[in-house]
C-alpha cells in the first residue's frame, strides 16, 4: 500500500490525524473532521497534517464539475475564512472540491496543479472539503491556508458565441481585407481563401478566392497588411519550413502566390517599415537560425535578407540557433519610430532571453535589453504592450509559456518588475498568445492571455477572469458596435457589454507613409487623460487582429482632440471628434511643416556644415526633432538632448529643422553646405 502525506495550513491553528490504512473517508460519507496537531509538520506553521493514504485503486470517482480523480479524501471544516489557499510542494495534478455540508451542493471546484483560490462560503458553514490526487504515483505534499478572500468583481463585459459560417482549415485571422474598415474574417486552405466580409448593416458576405497552391501554410502565424498599396490586403504565411506572400490584386478578386526557396521555421510574422521609407517591409522571426526580414522596394517586390548575413542592412536577431517566437514592432521609448522587441523560448539562456532592438531614428537598430531591464531568460512566446498605468508610455505584460509571467512598468525608457500586487499571479495558467485590447471600454487596456481576460485597472494592476473563451483567437469589431469581439475555432463570440462607457476607432489612411498607417502613434485626448497605441500588424504570437485603431474613453463624454504621429513625421490633430463613432484620419490633412514656421526659432549659423545650434527654446526630457528634406521626407529623428544637433551626414540641400513638445510645434528652416 502507497502512502501519501496531505498537509493543510489554516491560519492559527494546528491540527493532526493519525495515519490510516485505506481511508474511511475516501467517499463523502466517510468525511472526518479536521483535529489540531504539533506545529511544524511540513507547511508553514502552524498547520494542518493530515495522512493521505491510498491503496491505489478508484476511490470515489465524485468530483463535481472537476476532472475524475483516481483518489480521493473527504474532510469537515467548519469555516473560519471566506477562501482557502490551495499549494502543492509536490506538484502532481492534485485538486480540491469544496462541498456544502450535505456533500452533493458543489461550492467550487479546482483542479490544481501548483496554486489556487477557491471561494464561494461565508464564515460559520459548516463544509466538506474533498482533496484528490489523480497523478497516483506521484508523492505529493499539500498545504491549503484559510485566507479572507475578496473575489473579483462580476466581469465587466460577456460574449455571445455565434457560428462565424468560416471555412477553411486556418481559422485565425480578423482584419480589413477590402478598404472599407470594417473587420473580416479570414480563413485559409492550401489553394483557397476564404473572406467573410463584414456587411455595412450587420451580417457577412462569403468571398472565397482560389488561389495557387500555397508552398506554405500559416501553420505558425499569419500577418495581414497592404504592401503594395492598392487597396487591399495582402497576407504573409508563416509556415515549418518557409513563408508564402498572398498578394491582393487591384480589385480584391485574386491572390498571386509568391513563395521564397529559403527553408524557414517561422514563428511571429509582422508587416512594418522597417527601414521608414514610406514600404511596407515584412519581418519573420525564426525558430532554428537567425531571423529573417524582406525589403520592399517601393513597386511591392520583397528582397530577403538574413540577419547573419554581412550583406543585409540591419541586425535583428542573430542568435545561431534561433529561440524568437513572438515578435511585435512598438515605440517604447517614445521617440516616434518602431522598436523591436522578441520574445524568446527555448534551450540555453543565452537561447531564450528575451531582446529589444531599439530604432535611433536614423536607420540604426542596436540590442539593448539588458540595459533597460527586459533581458528575461524566460520560456515565453510572446508579449503584450500598452500603456497599463496611463503615464503616456507602453509597457508591457511578457507572457510565460511555462512558469510565471511578467508585468513590467515603463519608467522613462527602463523597466521595473511590477508583477508582486498586479494581480497577474492570479493567473496560473500559461499560453503562447498574449495581447491586450480594452474590452469593457472604460478607458484602461485588458490583457488576454490564451483563453483568460485580465481587465485592467489604469493603474498596473488587473482582476483576472479564466476561461471567459474556449481557447486563443483573434480579436477585432465584428458588428462595427465599437467594442472588441473575438474569432475563435470557427465561432464568434460578441461583446454584449451593457455599459455605458464611450469609445471611438480610427482609421489611419498613410499617404507619405504607409497606406495602413502602420507605425503610427496614436494620442487620444480626452478631459481624463491621454490614451496611446501604436497600429501594428502581427501581435500576440500566430493570429491577426485588426488594423483598426480602438480606444475606449469610459464615462467621458467629449475627446479634446486625437493626434497622430505618422512613421513619415507628419502629425496630424482633429479637435473635437464625435465619439462613439469611427474617426478616418489622412496622413496630412490638417498640419503642413510650413504652417509650424515661426520666426521665434532661432537656429545658427544658417547655412550651416556640420552642426547646428539654436536658442529661445526651453529644453525638456520629451522634445523631440526632426530633420525633413525639400519634398517633405524625414531624414533624421531623435530625441533632443542638448542646444546642439550634429548634421555632419547630411547632404548639402535645403531643410526643414521641427522641434515638438506637447502640443507645442515649431519649425524653421536651414540650408546644409
Amino acid at each position: 500500500m502507497k502512502s501519501k502525506l496531505l498537509l493543510l495550513t489554516i491560519l492559527g491553528i494546528a491540527f493532526c490525524i493519525p495515519s490510516f490504512g485505506q481511508p474511511v473517508n475516501d467517499v463523502v460519507s466517510g468525511a472526518i473532521p479536521i483535529t489540531p496537531s504539533p506545529e511544524g509538520t511540513g507547511c508553514s506553521s502552524p498547520s494542518f497534517y493530515l495522512a493521505f493514504t491510498t491503496d491505489g485503486t478508484t476511490d470515489s470517482g465524485v468530483q463535481g464539475s472537476c476532472t475524475p480523480s483516481e483518489n480521493d479524501q473527504f474532510f469537515t471544516w467548519t469555516a473560519t475564512h471566506t477562501g482557502l489557499f490551495f499549494s502543492s510542494e509536490s506538484p502532481g495534478d492534485p485538486g480540491i472540491v469544496v462541498w456544502d455540508s450535505s456533500g452533493t451542493n458543489e461550492i467550487a471546484c479546482s483542479t490544481t496543479f501548483v496554486t489556487e483560490n477557491v471561494y464561494g462560503w461565508n464564515i460559520g458553514d459548516e463544509l466538506i472539503i474533498q482533496i484528490y490526487d489523480y497523478a497516483s504515483n506521484s508523492d505529493v505534499a499539500f498545504c491549503l491556508e484559510a485566507i479572507n478572500y475578496s473575489p473579483p468583481p462580476p466581469l465587466p463585459v460577456t460574449f455571445d458565441a455565434q457560428s462565424s459560417g468560416a471555412s477553411g482549415s486556418y481559422k485565425i485571422a480578423v482584419v480589413d481585407m477590402n478598404g472599407d474598415f470594417l473587420d473580416d474574417l479570414v480563413t485559409i486552405s492550401s489553394n483557397n481563401v476564404n473572406i467573410r466580409e463584414q456587411n455595412s448593416g450587420g451580417g457577412f458576405t462569403t468571398k472565397n478566392i482560389t488561389t495557387s497552391n500555397a508552398n506554405n501554410l500559416p501553420s505558425w502565424s499569419l500577418a495581414a497588411a497592404d504592401y503594395d498599396g492598392n487597396g487591399y490586403t495582402d497576407l504573409l504565411y508563416g509556415g515549418g519550413s518557409g513563408v508564402t506572400f498572398m498578394k491582393a490584386n487591384s480589385t480584391g478578386t485574386g491572390f498571386t502566390e509568391i513563395s521564397g526557396p529559403e527553408d524557414i521555421f517561422s514563428q511571429r510574422s509582422n508587416f512594418s517599415d522597417i527601414n521608414n521609407d514610406g514600404n511596407l517591409d515584412a519581418f519573420v522571426c525564426h525558430d532554428v537560425a537567425p531571423n529573417v526580414y524582406y525589403i520592399n522596394d517601393g513597386s511591392g517586390n520583397l528582397s530577403y535578407y538574413q540577419s547573419n548575413d554581412p550583406s543585409a542592412p540591419y541586425e535583428l536577431g542573430n542568435y545561431s540557433s534561433g529561440g524568437d517566437y513572438g515578435s511585435i514592432w512598438i515605440d517604447y521609448d517614445n521617440d516616434r519610430d518602431l522598436d523591436l522587441f522578441i520574445a524568446k523560448c527555448g534551450g540555453e539562456v543565452a537561447r531564450r532571453t528575451n531582446v529589444m532592438y531599439t530604432n535611433d531614428g536614423n536607420g540604426n537598430y542596436t540590442e539593448n535589453a539588458a540595459a533597460i531591464g527586459l533581458a528575461d531568460p524566460m520560456q515565453t512566446w510572446s508579449a503584450a504592450w500598452g500603456d497599463f498605468d496611463s503615464d503616456g508610455d507602453m509597457d508591457v505584460f511578457v507572457g510565460a509559456s511555462a512558469g510565471d509571467h511578467k508585468l513590467m512598468r515603463n519608467d522613462n525608457g527602463i523597466f521595473v518588475d511590477t508583477t508582486t500586487g498586479s494581480g497577474v499571479s492570479a493567473l496560473t495558467s500559461n499560453s503562447t498568445e498574449t495581447v491586450t485590447f480594452d474590452f469593457d471600454n472604460d478607458g484602461h487596456l485588458d490583457l488576454v492571455s490564451g483563453n483568460n481576460i485580465l481587465f485592467g485597472n489604469g493603474d498596473m494592476t488587473f482582476n483576472v477572469y479564466t476561461s471567459v473563451f474556449p481557447g486563443s483567437g483573434s480579436y477585432g469589431d465584428l458588428n462595427d458596435d465599437g467594442y472588441i469581439d473575438s474569432f475563435n475555432s470557427g465561432s464568434i463570440y460578441l461583446n454584449n457589454a451593457e455599459s455605458n462607457n464611450n469609445w471611438i476607432k480610427i482609421h489611419t489612411i498613410g499617404t507619405v507613409s504607409n497606406i495602413n498607417g502602420i507605425g503610427a502613434r496614436v494620442e487620444v485626448h480626452t478631459p481624463s487623460g491621454i490614451k496611446i497605441r501604436d497600429v501594428k500588424s502581427g501581435d500576440g504570437f500566430r493570429y491577426m487582429n485588426s488594423l483598426n485603431t480602438h480606444v475606449g474613453i469610459g464615462s467621458d463624454t467629449t475627446i479634446n482632440s486625437v493626434v497622430v504621429y505618422w512613421p513619415s513625421g507628419v502629425i496630424d490633430t482633429i479637435n473635437n471628434p464625435t465619439i462613439n463613432g469611427a474617426l478616418e484620419i489622412i496622413e496630412g490633412d490638417t498640419l503642413s511643416l510650413e504652417n509650424s514656421l515661426t520666426n521665434d526659432l532661432v537656429i545658427y549659423p544658417n547655412p550651416a556644415k556640420d552642426v547646428l545650434n539654436f536658442s529661445s527654446l526651453e529644453l525638456n526630457e520629451n522634445m523631440m526633432f526632426t530633420i525633413f528634406d525639400i519634398t517633405g521626407k524625414r531624414v533624421m529623428n531623435s530625441k533632443l538632448l542638448d542646444t546642439t544637433i550634429d548634421i555632419s551626414k547630411l547632404t548639402p540641400g535645403n531643410y526643414i529643422l521641427r522641434f515638438v513638445s506637447g502640443s507645442s510645434i515649431k519649425s524653421q528652416k536651414f540650408i546644409k553646405y
